[in-house]
């Protein structure tokens, strides 16, 4: 399962789809295959490996980090293929949440297949958090990214604030960029910096358009149609709304999974106020600015209001820290409580 699971985690953004690994052993428990999920309308896990067997694994063993798929979309179901293909076994991590594809556990039983769930289920849950987090809670899973100086600046007082870190915490956010399928900011960023809001490689220029997250941009603001936001690298949606609940139901509407968060410390304020923020990456420049705008703008009046972030990985990026935490929950009641949120 293991094995599994960093197939999955190595694996290149493959949303809508789930990221999946799957380790087909025979019956001595040596591995026989190892399958990973590929782009919507390619090969799940369980097909990519059988496929490696040439579709044939009598009596083995398949080890999945998802529970098979039950139902037939872009591709048939995985459950049936391995009902097909003979395996004798399936020890799978967590149930399918989406309201379609489960029942794929049901179908192997049926079908005589001893079936096991549950090993490294919490592992697996946070690898797929991105992804399933929509099913969970009726909303995508956010993901801020911000840079500031030593002394919490993001902007100097004029406004500016192009190139606070260094090209190399740059270029390590156009990793992070490439697992989402939405990038988002508000409309005072777009027109402050101008930013093109899509994912680069190693060399600066743009990933195919079909491997580009949709670019999201908020607010009421009229955005000339010469900004880079338009241009035809990936594809643009606009929304005229800060208000984070509609915001994300628009996302919603749009199958969005995983929305990365930048550019803008009012509309990064209003999701942080209202409790709807998964993830927060740092990048922390050894410098100081003394004056300027900060990184946030909360509605914290006093100590009360701090809220916590449990730190999942601290490191220099260049001469720069990364932070990446999972904030606490909001201190206030109402935060991010209302109809649609869990």
């Amino acid at each position: 399962m293991r094995r599994a699971l960093e197939a999955a985690r190595d694996n290149v953004n493959v949303l809508p789809n789930p990221s999946v690994g799957c380790v087909i052993l025979d019956d001595s428990g040596q591995e026989l295959a190892l399958g990973r999920t590929a782009r919507p309308g390619g090969p799940h896990a369980e097909a990519d490996a059988l496929a490696q067997l040439g579709g044939i694994a009598q009596g083995a063993t398949a080890v999945v980090t998802l529970e098979p798929c039950g139902h037939t979309g872009r591709t048939g179901p995985c459950a049936q293929a391995l009902i097909d293909a003979g395996v004798a076994r399936v020890v799978y991590a967590i149930d399918d949440p989406h309201p379609a594809a489960g029942g794929g556990a049901t179908m192997l039983r049926d079908a005589g297949v001893h079936v096991e769930s549950g090993l490294l289920a919490d592992e697996v849950r946070e690898q797929l958090a991105p992804w399933a987090y929509r099913y969970w809670h009726g909303r995508p899973y956010v993901t801020w990214k911000y840079a500031a100086t030593l002394d919490g600046l993001s902007a100097a007082p004029d406004g500016t604030s192009k190139w606070i870190t260094s090209p190399e915490a740059r270029r390590d956010v156009q990793r992070f960029r490439a697992e989402c399928d939405a990038i988002m900011a508000g409309t005072g960023a777009v027109l402050a910096d101008d930013p093109r809001l899509s994912v680069r490689d190693e060399n600066d220029l743009p990933l195919p358009y079909e491997r580009q997250p949709m670019r999201i941009v908020v607010g009421e603001t009229t955005i000339p149609n010469y900004y880079r936001v338009f241009d035809r690298v990936a594809p643009t949606l606009l929304i005229q709304s800060r208000e984070p609940r509609d915001v994300l139901a628009k996302l919603m509407e749009n199958d969005i999974h995983h929305v990365w968060l930048e550019g803008g410390p009012r509309l990064a304020g209003a999701f942080w106020n209202e409790g709807v923020i998964d993830r927060v990456i740092g990048y922390i420049a050894p410098a100081m600015l003394g004056s300027g705008r900060a990184a946030l703008e909360g509605e914290a009046t006093t100590l009360a209001d701090l809220r916590p972030i449990e730190i999942d990985d601290l490191r220099t990026v260049g001469p720069d820290i990364r932070i990446v935490g999972t904030p606490g929950p909001p201190p206030r009641e109402a935060m991010g409580k209302g109809e649609g949120y869990e």
